[in-house]
């Protein structure tokens, strides 16, 4: 699952990849420092797979992970070809989900591309581009779709839904605020649109106002427009959260003491971006392997056990759970199997996040 992290040039877009992957992305104070995008592996923080390997003395302990793509910064004009713009969105649209990073503090010292600080104007460029290039797929669709309606009366419904699509966006509204019904998901689904894909926005703020980030005016504008998109905002220091990732786990817990957190911001976005693509994880555990397996929300049995090995899925004939809880209550598998903790759960059982399971197959 990739996630894409974009924002205007010089909003600490990133910084922030940096500190996430620790991958050494080029970043300087210029537009279009990031051409190709950099693309970086991070395992999902989890502190049940901490107890269970306390609990098993695995010889190895393996996190779910999520890819994070660092997308050139992006300028007015992108949806037709300005700056780095056709790339910037073909690059958009290879993501699962975007998150967007805006700027909300002051520094003489770096240039806004647009001369001052303003969180909402950035974020409707963007939009915006988003919503350009939408229009022009969904035009596109729309012509061919009313060719196509003269011999067959299906693609009425597809017209009915571009439609919809096409009155909102040109009114300035992204596809994903619409409501679309079960079939016009598919269709909707189909288009592979820009601004139907999940948004989660970082506002990037000073030292200074990380103490009382929630009550941050401009903080508290980016939440009030995320609000109309059913989208989450987390405030974050980027500065601050470079410095982090450098140092060991120690430092790590002493600065952030320090600063009055309990976690860091980037563990924050890490956890909320694997929860906005819509994924949990399934735990499995043993003396070889403690390890977390990303499967969607609404996962049955069977295709989880098809992220393990697809002879485990074929052959599927029943799933031992317990959940990491009961598992904690009860201090070992034993106990848990003893006080009925532990179920069997057939091909029809929905998954559920912190399962811990033992598949039983034959192939």
């Amino acid at each position: 699952m990739k996630l894409g992290i974009v924002g205007l040039p010089n909003v600490g877009k990133s910084t922030l990849f940096n500190s996430i992957t620790k991958a050494g992305a080029e970043c300087a104070n210029y537009p279009f420092c990031t051409i190709e995008p950099n693309v970086g592996v991070v395992p999902v923080p989890d502190e049940r797979l901490d107890k269970l390997t306390e609990m098993y003395h695995p010889a190895k302990t393996t996190h779910a992970v999520i890819e994070f793509v660092d997308i050139a910064g992006l300028v007015k004009g992108a949806s037709k070809g300005e700056g780095l713009g056709n790339k910037f969105l073909s690059h958009i649209r290879e993501t699962d989900a975007i998150c967007e990073v805006v700027r909300c503090f002051e520094d003489s010292n770096i240039v806004h591309v647009d001369g001052s600080v303003d969180p909402i104007r950035d974020i409707e460029t963007i939009n915006l581009e988003l919503i350009f290039a939408d229009l022009e797929t969904v035009n596109k669709r729309l012509e061919k779709a009313k060719k196509n309606l003269k011999g067959d009366k299906k693609y009425q419904e597809e017209i009915n839904v571009l439609e919809k699509i096409k009155t909102n966006l040109e009114n300035g509204i992204s596809a994903r605020t619409i409501s679309f019904n079960e079939d016009e998901q598919k269709l909707v689904k189909d288009m592979f649109l820009l601004t139907t894909k999940p948004i989660l926005y970082i506002a990037n703020i000073s030292e200074e106002q990380l103490a009382d980030s929630e009550n941050d005016p401009l903080v508290k504008k980016v939440k009030e427009y995320a609000a109309k998109e059913n989208a989450e905002v987390i405030p974050l220091c980027v500065k601050i959260e470079e410095e982090l990732s450098g140092l060991d786990d120690n430092d790590k817990k002493e600065m952030l003491q320090a600063l009055g957190l309990d976690e860091s911001g980037l563990d924050k976005v890490i956890k909320k971006s694997y929860d906005l693509l819509g994924l949990m994880s399934f735990l499995t555990a043993g003396e070889p392997e403690v390890r977390a397996w990303t499967i969607k929300k609404g996962t049955k049995a069977p295709e989880a056990a098809g992220k393990i090995h697809s002879d485990i899925q074929r052959g599927f004939i029943k799933a031992e759970v317990v959940s990491f809880n009961d598992l904690m209550k009860a201090g070992s598998m034993l106990e848990a199997r003893e006080k009925g903790l532990v179920r069997s759960e057939g091909k029809d059982y929905v998954m559920q996040d912190g399962d811990i399971v033992l598949f039983k197959f034959n192939v």
